[in-house]
This record gives C-alpha cells, sequence and structure tokens, in this order.
C-alpha cells in the first residue's frame, strides 16, 4: 500500500493567514477601544470577562485577554489541533496588543446606544471573521463549548449561547443591566457578521431534485444558468421504484432562476435546499450562458 506523501506547508500561504489574522485582531481591537468599551458596551467570551476584570481591578485589557485565553488555547490544541492553537495565539496576542496601542485612541460615537451597538458589532464581527476564516480565532470560549459539548447532552451552538448569559451577567455587574443588554445586541450583531466573513456574501446552496425528466431538467439548468449536475440512483421506501435524483450547486443569486426552470420543467419534482458553507475543487465554475 502506498503511503501519501504530506505536502510541506507553504510558506507564503503561512504567512498570508497570519498577515490577515493579525489584521483581524487589530480591526476587533479598534471596534473595542473607540466604540465600544468607551460607551460601557462589553464583548462576550473571554474577551467581555477581560474587560469587566480590567474595569474592576485596574488591569490592562491586554494582559488580561492574554492570560485568560492561555487554557482555552491548550484546549484548541488538544481538541483542534496544533496549526489551529498557534494560528489563536497569533490572533489573541494581536487583540491583546491591539487593545494596548489603540487605548487612548478617540472614540468615533457618543452615547447613541444603537449606533454603537450596530457599529461596535459589525467591526468587532469583521475582526473575529477575519482571524476564524484564516484558520484563528481570538477568543477561546469556542473551544470551551466544544469541548463539553462531547461531554454534555448540548450543541456546541446551545452551550456557546449559555456560556456568554453568563458573561453578560458578570458584565452587568460592570455595566448595568442596560450595558449587558447592550452587550449581548453587539455580540448579536458580531456573531452574524462573523458568519458572512466566514462564507461570504453570496454563499451556495445544493439543490436535490427528484424528476420525471432529469434530461431535460439538467439541460435547461445547463443552458439557463450555466451550471452542470450530477445524478444519483434513487429508490421509494414504499414503493420501491427506481428515481433519478439530480444533484446541482449554484449561487444564492441563481436561487429563484433554479426554481423557476423546476417549476417549468416539472411541478410535481421533490426538491431540497441546503445551505452550503464552501465549495471547492470539481467544476464549480459557472460557464458562459450568453
Amino acid at each position: 500500500m502506498s503511503k501519501v506523501k504530506k505536502k510541506k506547508p507553504n510558506l507564503v500561504r503561512i504567512l498570508t493567514k497570519s498577515i490577515m489574522i493579525i489584521l483581524g485582531g487589530l480591526i476587533a481591537a479598534y471596534g473595542l477601544e473607540a466604540v465600544l468599551i468607551p460607551n460601557e458596551v462589553s464583548d462576550g467570551g473571554v474577551t467581555g470577562l477581560s474587560i469587566v476584570g480590567s474595569k474592576l481591578f485596574g488591569l490592562p485589557l491586554g494582559v488580561l485577554i492574554g492570560i485568560l485565553n492561555i487554557p482555552f488555547v491548550w484546549l484548541g490544541y488538544k481538541q483542534i489541533g496544533k496549526s489551529f492553537a498557534v494560528y489563536s495565539v497569533v490572533g489573541i496576542a494581536s487583540l491583546a496588543v491591539g487593545t494596548v496601542l489603540m487605548h487612548h485612541i478617540p472614540t468615533i460615537i457618543h452615547g447613541d446606544t444603537l449606533l454603537v451597538t450596530v457599529v461596535g458589532g459589525i467591526i468587532l464581527g469583521f475582526g473575529m471573521g477575519l482571524a476564524l476564516r484564516n484558520g484563528g480565532a481570538l477568543d477561546g470560549i469556542d473551544m470551551l463549548a466544544v469541548l463539553l459539548s462531547k461531554k454534555l447532552p448540548f450543541g456546541t451552538s446551545d452551550l456557546i449561547l449559555f456560556l456568554n448569559l453568563f458573561v453578560f451577567i458578570v458584565v452587568s455587574t460592570v455595566f448595568g443591566l442596560q450595558g449587558a443588554f447592550l452587550s449581548g445586541i453587539a455580540y448579536f450583531i458580531a456573531s452574524k457578521v462573523i458568519h458572512i466573513v466566514e462564507e461570504g456574501l453570496s454563499g451556495s446552496k445544493t439543490f436535490k431534485i427528484i424528476t420525471l425528466e432529469p434530461e431535460v431538467l439538467v439541460e435547461t439548468i445547463r443552458d439557463r444558468l450555466g451550471r452542470s449536475a450530477t445524478y444519483n440512483e434513487a429508490y421509494g421506501g414504499y414503493t420501491k421504484e427506481k428515481f433519478i435524483e439530480v444533484t446541482c450547486v449554484i449561487n444564492r443569486l441563481e436561487e429563484s432562476k433554479m426554481k423557476e426552470i423546476i417549476q417549468e420543467i416539472d411541478p410535481g419534482a421533490f426538491v431540497t435546499v441546503y445551505d452550503v458553507a464552501e465549495v471547492k475543487g470539481g467544476n464549480f465554475r459557472k460557464r458562459d450562458i450568453h
């Protein structure tokens, strides 16, 4: 049996990812120091706890971010891998240093609570999403949630929510109940921006279509959308009847056109649609339809 040779890491790729993670950390630090913290709004996770500790004990925020994230980086190393842990160290260090360097920069928004949460959440989410997209993390609470999900009968997302509820209760002791609510809103906005930065604005969708007209459908999809498709054999669980299932991956902008095509070719087709986080390899490139 032939062994698969392990490729050596590409130095340029590693350097590029590291630079993007550092940039993400600095952007997140700017969101904290120029928008959120001066308006008594916090973040979730370890960063939120660090902000509370900084306010209570007068310690530099960057120092607390670095110290409190150490056990979580270790969890990331054990649960996810060495490269993730190393990239996370780079990201957390850049966030910590960034908060120190930007501690006295002018606040860009004053008083308007809605604007503070929206702008602060967007900037923070963009920075964190940039780090995650390039293989690192700026906060360790997600790593703890992954570990707990393996030992408790709860999903990772449920545990992240529970852990952050605890964080915002702690935040309320320093910033008050209003500050805790605003922090929760900013965190929610940041989480949505992280999702967009990780997956892109357009994203992709997979259509699985069981139809009586597979050849005509695939040809029409190719002609009108410039997309290819694959065939799979499917069998009815009750009737044992054989069907052809057509699978096609498109971007979100093509979704309505795809539904129009299906409705036109076979209105009775059985269709399931899935969100796709990432598409790589194969022949996903769109053909010219003009």
